[in-house]
């Protein structure tokens, strides 16, 4: 018996040392993919290959890391709202052409395409701090342009890069109008569980049920959760019901936590939708959902004055 116990713990304290080497070693090559297999850390394409109207943008991050981005407008002119797009942890933004390249057309805006440190033609190496930094950087950026309307500014993040825009969203409360989460984990803590499942006794998020006692190795634990019931600005939300990488429910879960501190809350469901291609298996409703979104929270500058004189001058 004293000899099956020992067996035990050392079976068990076995699983912790190989956690806790795996953790170590390979966490950020976990959560940050900036080369997908087979393929180079350089782009495939650019904007020009779509004939989008785009310029290279080159931004110095606040500890001097030098960070690459596109800007692409539908037409010179265009002054519809900006998004700030974040892209998920694998590839680089010219995987995600295709996706702005209809986002442009269905919102007529202009969309901020930002490549964190080690993505694509960025300098550095991704980390949760630095990455932070970098969004920063990104919307400082747009907050001093000239050629759009700073006013509309939204932040769309899709999986990691939800998980980016939360915090760039709730420290920004002045210079973000709102905010677009589709199929973001609630923290990197509870995603560790579901992408290796012996680890889920030994990290996860506020409702784990372990005892958490390896949290302390995660360098980069992006706990949305945490983050999103403090943004004050409007959220929607856009869940893929088949999305085979991060729980539907971490979406559900983050809704609820937002929703009851935030009125300006919207959360829409697709039930074909899968990690990547939520916004293609949505169709219409995926488009549609946004436009009415953006219509009801970010309204152009001239109607929100109009509607404030009008309103005054029914005070007199």
């Amino acid at each position: 018996m004293v000899s099956f116990v020992n067996a035990l713990l050392y079976g068990v304290g076995g699983i912790v040392m190989a956690g806790m080497a795996l953790l170590v070693a390979f966490q950020e090559k976990l959560v940050y993919v900036p080369v997908l297999p087979g393929l180079t850390k350089s782009y495939s394409i650019t904007p020009s290959r779509l004939r989008l109207i785009y310029e290279d943008v080159w931004l110095r991050s606040s500890d001097g890391v030098r960070l690459h981005a596109w800007f692409i407008k539908l037409f010179p002119d265009c002054r519809g709202p900006t998004i700030l797009f974040f892209q998920e942890n694998a590839g680089n933004i010219a995987h995600r052409l295709e996706m702005v390249r209809i986002m442009l057309q269905r919102l007529h805006c202009n969309v901020f395409m930002l490549s964190y440190r080690g993505y694509g033609e960025s300098d550095g190496y991704p980390s949760q701090h630095g990455i932070t930094r970098d969004a920063q950087a990104a919307l400082e950026h747009l907050s001093q342009r000239t050629d759009i309307d700073t006013t509309r500014i939204v932040v769309f993040g899709r999986s990691l890069g939800g998980a980016v825009g939360a915090v760039l969203t709730k420290n920004n409360p002045d210079k973000v109008a709102a905010l677009i989460l589709e199929n973001t984990f609630t923290s990197i803590l509870d995603m560790a569980g579901v992408l290796l499942p012996f680890l889920k006794w030994f990290i996860g998020g506020s409702g784990s049920k372990g005892p958490r006692i390896l949290n302390f190795l995660v360098r980069s634990p992006w706990s949305t959760i945490d983050v999103v019931g403090e943004i004050k600005q409007p959220i929607l939300f856009l869940s893929g019901l088949q999305d085979e990488m991060v729980p539907p429910s971490h979406m559900q879960m983050l809704y609820a936590k937002a929703a009851a501190r935030n009125k300006h809350c919207k959360f829409v469901e697709f039930p074909t939708g899968m990690h990547m291609d939520t916004w293609l298996a949505g169709g219409d409703q995926y488009w549609r959902s946004i436009q009415e979104f953006l219509a009801e929270h970010v309204r152009k500058k001239k109607e929100s004055e109009t509607s404030g004189n009008d309103n005054d001058s029914e005070g007199r």
